[in-house]
């Protein structure tokens, strides 16, 4: 049974198929609702739009067997080369290249045909990656309104009415606020609350000891209420990262 593929929150992908079977390539376009998806039948049109730079998707689904010319493997090594952090996932009819898929770090790796609840989990996934790369997060600080990218907050803090904004290049924010308003405003399973004082950026936590996260040399503590929460979220993002 195949479905449409829901936009996670309001923001959608970028997504590039490639694959010979222009029905395979539709059909798996049409469960992409919410996202701006684009067939290719053939390994060089892709390549010739990814190398001219005047497209770079956020998603590569890539059939292994395109033509005798041309394959999967080639043209991923040949986007890789072009877009160093592509998200490339493998559509195909064969499992006999997983070893390659991973030695090109591809994200996932589908047999046709594809369920319904796979191509959720790494839409999910890439949706996650996407967030963090272009989301901001706007506030009013020093009588100025800044946007402050995702990827660059550490973690947050407060204390009475004021919310401390800590970055990775050492800069800190402050603003008026509460820090239950500023985790209603973020999104994207980016930011987690560990404690009632602090608001972290899971993707920069460095290790997880006991009550305690390490992130770039600072130790921030979970308190009991949010412990739960916190360890399995942590525990899924180290697997999204190896995995």
């Amino acid at each position: 049974m195949t479905g449409k593929m829901k936009a996670k929150g309001q923001v959608s992908m970028r997504i590039a198929i490639c694959d010979d079977c222009a029905a395979d390539a539709e059909e798996l376009k049409s469960r992409l609702t919410g996202h701006a998806a684009v067939v290719y039948t053939d390994a060089e049109s892709l390549l010739t739009d990814v190398e001219s730079r005047s497209f770079c998707y956020d998603l590569y689904l890539l059939d292994i067997y395109i033509t005798e010319s041309a394959d999967g493997i080639e043209l991923a090594k040949r986007i890789r080369a072009r877009q160093e952090d592509a998200a490339i996932c493998f559509i195909t009819t064969s499992n006999d290249f997983y070893r390659e898929a991973y030695n090109l770090y591809v994200l996932q790796y589908l047999i046709k045909p594809v369920r319904d609840e796979e191509l959720q989990r790494l839409l999910d996934r890439v949706m996650d990656t996407v967030l963090r790369k272009d989301r901001s997060l706007t506030v009013r600080s020093r009588k100025q309104t800044i946007c402050i990218p995702y990827n660059t907050i550490l973690y947050m803090s407060s204390r009475e009415h004021t919310v401390s904004i800590c970055c990775e290049d050492g800069a800190v924010h402050e603003c008026s606020g509460r820090l239950t308003e500023m985790e209603q405003e973020l999104q994207g399973g980016v930011f987690l609350r560990c404690h009632q004082s602090f608001l972290v950026n899971m993707y920069h936590v460095d290790s997880m000891s006991g009550t305690q996260l390490m992130i770039a040399g600072h130790q921030i503590p979970v308190s009991r209420r949010y412990y739960a929460d916190v360890r399995a979220r942590y525990h899924e993002i180290m697997f999204e990262e190896v995995g």
